[in-house]
């Protein structure tokens, strides 16, 4: 299995679009053109790893397409990384060529513009190249890899073949059974879920992609900033499916409250953290067809799914088929598509079997449940991955901050609690200590608010470990009032 265009199905109508963007369609036979012409030109330059920093749009999956057309390792960069993370990447991958909307962010590390591919330039994008600096250290086989948005600020790179993406995409096409669907991307391309669940399946399945930049859908960064432009698009593309983070259903939910009235949807998925029942049910009594899933980039995205023929609210779903989930001590296990490994970490290459650091447990129909992680990762609503102590350690750089405790799982942004280094300083130098950090994160990563401890954790037993770490469940519980509170707060001055 070589790339998509050998397992696509002969298209019923080959005057259907197949991309679609806000001034611009392309068919089937115009895409498979366009991505051949890029591979050729791709080969004649000898690069063998393309990194990938663009906005949503059919520049992206063309480059996206004519990488693995040509054989080459395509490495996708999220636009919201930081410089430092960017860098991180570029360098553990060896890139020699690069593909982006903005080559001045990266002129002084690639200096050399390619001559231009017409096709690259007529949707906004410059072929950089520059040899690399030193080869990286790839499992054999390497078609992508996908880095999240990081736990710290040295995100790890996934490793995976295109047959694995390409497996992936069949089995979810399979299970959505939509015949010819409508697609709208809403998640930024970089992310690997709407890459093989929101561009590949829908194309398995006969159907189209509608992309719009993530400007068009409302974004700033990662976060949804503008949430009528969000609105406009689904109105205006009128889709079929939709892939969604929790935070962005919840925000469907209200809009339907308040008098939205959504396309004729068939399929919405919704994954990248938790999602309450509650917020299920909430969501199909507004009309949504929303269905739950559960998976991770080191499974090549999608483990588990909720469909209209195998639904449990609740749950996260049936494991597709081509996929085994097994249990160790409360550990969720996944084999069957297991990635290659890591960037640049030998000893993780070609497992069989993947210890996802999640907790949870199969029911007696066979439907996974999510009930926690075995590590202090949060994943917020916006499904990004952050380690507290990441965070923390950048607010504790400052001499007034003598505590930290970072919270925010399932939530759209970190709060934080402070203790004072000393009882006498003014909330405007916390604040201040609290700016200063967030400037060294990235806006993923940032505390919006926080609360100012009376007292210090230390010397609290039931708070503090004997070796100075937080006891972040008791914590958390002990404060929970306060920290919903503020988040109580946040969305009404939002509904405002």
């Amino acid at each position: 299995m070589k790339h998509l265009f050998d397992v696509l199905p002969a298209p019923r109508d080959a005057d259907a679009h197949a991309l679609q963007d806000s001034t611009r369609t392309l068919t089937r036979d115009a895409l498979l053109q366009r991505v051949q012409m890029l591979a050729t030109t791709l080969r004649a330059l000898h690069v063998r790893r393309v990194a990938l920093h663009a906005d949503n749009g059919i520049g992206w999956v063309l480059t996206d397409l004519a990488c693995q057309h040509a054989s080459l390792v395509c490495v996708p960069l999220p636009l919201f990384f930081t410089k430092q993370q960017w860098l991180h990447t570029v360098n553990a991958c060896g890139i020699d060529a690069l593909v982006t909307s903005s080559p001045e962010q990266f002129a002084a590390h690639f200096p050399t513009a390619a001559p231009e591919h017409q096709r690259l330039r007529e949707y906004g994008l410059t072929l950089l190249v520059q040899p690399a600096a030193r080869d990286p250290l790839l499992p054999a086989g390497t078609g992508k890899v996908t880095f999240t948005s990081g736990s710290t600020g040295a995100p790890k790179g996934v490793c995976l073949t295109t047959g694995q993406q390409l497996a992936q995409a069949m089995a979810l096409a399979h299970a959505v059974a939509i015949d010819a669907p409508r697609h709208l991307c809403l998640l930024p391309l970089a992310t690997l879920l709407e890459n093989v669940a929101g561009v590949y399946a829908p194309l398995l399945a006969d159907g189209s992609v509608v992309l719009r930049s993530l400007v068009e859908l409302g974004y700033a960064g990662s976060r949804l900033a503008d949430p009528r432009k969000f609105l406009a698009a689904i109105d205006a593309a009128a889709p079929d499916t939709l892939i969604l983070i929790p935070q962005m259903l919840q925000f469907l939910v209200q809009a339907v409250q308040k008098g939205w009235k959504p396309p004729p949807l068939q399929f919405i998925a919704v994954g990248g953290a938790r999602v309450s029942a509650q917020l299920i049910v909430e969501a199909r009594r507004a009309g949504l067809p929303v269905y739950e899933g559960y998976g991770l980039s080191e499974c090549a995205s999608v483990v588990s799914l909720n469909t209209p023929r195998a639904d449990r609210p609740g749950s996260a779903g049936k494991p597709l088929p081509h996929l085994s989930v097994t249990l160790d001590d409360g550990e969720i296990l996944v084999s069957g598509n297991a990635m290659l490994g890591y960037v640049g970490e030998a000893r993780s290459w070609y497992r069989k079997r993947i210890a996802t650091g999640d907790l949870g447990y199969l029911d007696s129909d066979g439907f996974l449940h999510i009930s926690g992680r075995s590590k202090n990762l949060l994943i917020s609503s916006y499904g990004r991955n952050i380690a507290p102590e990441w965070v923390e350690s950048e607010l504790l750089a400052a001499p007034a901050v003598a505590e930290a405790v970072v919270l925010g799982d399932a939530r759209p942004y970190c709060i934080a609690l402070l203790t004072p280094a000393s009882p006498q300083l003014d909330d405007a130098v916390l604040a201040a200590a609290v700016a200063a950090a967030n400037a060294r994160l990235p806006d993923y990563a940032h505390v919006k608010r926080w609360i100012r401890l009376s007292r210090p954790l230390a010397g609290q037993a039931e708070f503090m470990t004997p070796a100075g770490k937080p006891r972040r469940d008791r914590i958390e519980q002990a404060w929970h009032a306060d920290v919903a509170a503020l988040y109580a707060q946040t969305e009404t001055e939002e509904n405002l």
